[in-house]
């Protein structure tokens, strides 16, 4: 699903990214090597990688 429609950023994208940004969209879109246009897709990316770095990255308790 494209989250940016301006620049053609995928969801997918974005999770690969959140581990490799600690900030928001913005950085997570310059480490795509873009930047937001409208601005209109900002929130719902926001929410993508506070997702992805919460529940992404876990290991399994021994």
């Amino acid at each position: 699903m494209y989250v940016c429609n301006c620049n053609a950023i995928r969801e997918s994208e974005l999770r690969r990214a959140a581990p490799f940004t600690c900030g928001g969209a913005e950085e997570a879109y310059a480490a795509l090597g873009k930047r937001p246009n409208c601005g209109q897709c900002l929130d719902d990316a926001e929410a993508i990688l506070a997702h992805e770095r919460a529940f992404g990255c876990r290991q399994i308790a021994a």
